[in-house]
C-alpha cells in the first residue's frame, strides 16, 4: 500500500478530479440509496443514535453533491455537508438549496472541539493515503462530543488503484484505497473510538463495501 502522492499532492489531485466530474457525479450517484436498503438501514441506525443522545449538528464529511446530507435531513438529523471540491459544493447547493454546504478538508476541519453530535464519512476516506488516515481520525475525534457516533463507508480490500477517469469518462488522477475492517478498527482504536458495529456487503454503493459505526470514547471519571 505504499502507492500514493505526498500530502499536498493527493489533496490537490482529489480537489481537481472532483471539480472536473462534479455534475456527472451528481447525476450518476443521485439514486444509489434507492438501490441500497442495507446502507439506508445503517444511516437510520446512525440517526437513531444521534436522536437518542439529544440531537445536534452532524457533519457529512466529504459530502460530494449532498445526497447523504439530504437523506440524513429526511431522517430528522440536523446535518450539513463539507467537501474539498468547490465545484461539488456548488452542485450540492444547487441540488439542495435549503441545506448548508461548505468547502473544507477532513485533514483540517474548521469545527470547534466537541461541537458535533455525529459525523458521517460515506466512502469519502477512499482517497486518503494510509499515512494521513490517523490524522483524519484525530480530527474526527476532536470535533465529536464524547459518545458521539461516527459512521464510515469504505471499499474493502488490500490494494490501491490509480483512477484516471470516471463518471462519464472525464479525466481524474487520484488513488482509490481499499482497506480491511481490522485495519480500520485499529486506526479508530488508536484515535480514541470504540467500534460498535461493522459489516461487509455488496451493493450499488460498492462491489465490496464496509460499514463501521463507532463512537468517541467517553473518558472515565477521575477518582
Amino acid at each position: 500500500m505504499g502507492t500514493g502522492l505526498n500530502a499536498d499532492g493527493w489533496l490537490d489531485e482529489t480537489r481537481r478530479s472532483y471539480d472536473t466530474v462534479a455534475t456527472n457525479y451528481a447525476d450518476l450517484t443521485r439514486h444509489l440509496l434507492d438501490e441500497t436498503p442495507e446502507e439506508r438501514a445503517a444511516l437510520a441506525s446512525f440517526a437513531d443514535v444521534v436522536h437518542t443522545q439529544g440531537g445536534g449538528l452532524v457533519a457529512d464529511v466529504g459530502c460530494g453533491a449532498g445526497r447523504i446530507t439530504a437523506h440524513l435531513r429526511q431522517l430528522d438529523v440536523d446535518a450539513f455537508g463539507i467537501d474539498l471540491s468547490p465545484r461539488m459544493i456548488e452542485v450540492a447547493r444547487r441540488e439542495h438549496p435549503d441545506l448548508r454546504f461548505e468547502v473544507g478538508s477532513m485533514t483540517n476541519l474548521a469545527l470547534t472541539d466537541a461541537s458535533m453530535a455525529g459525523l458521517v464519512a460515506w466512502y469519502s476516506l477512499i482517497h486518503v493515503p494510509d499515512d494521513e488516515l490517523s490524522s483524519v481520525f484525530e480530527h474526527f475525534h476532536r470535533v465529536l462530543r464524547p459518545g458521539g457516533p461516527l459512521l464510515l463507508g469504505f471499499h474493502v480490500g488490500d490494494e490501491s488503484q490509480l483512477k484516471t477517469q470516471g463518471y462519464g469518462g472525464h479525466p481524474m488522477h487520484l488513488y482509490v484505497y481499499r482497506r480491511q475492517h481490522n485495519r480500520m478498527r485499529a486506526w479508530l482504536d488508536d484515535a480514541g473510538f470504540v467500534v460498535e458495529a461493522d459489516r461487509t456487503l455488496t451493493s450499488a454503493e460498492s462491489p465490496l463495501g464496509g460499514i463501521i459505526l463507532a463512537r468517541r470514547e467517553i473518558a472515565a471519571p477521575e477518582d
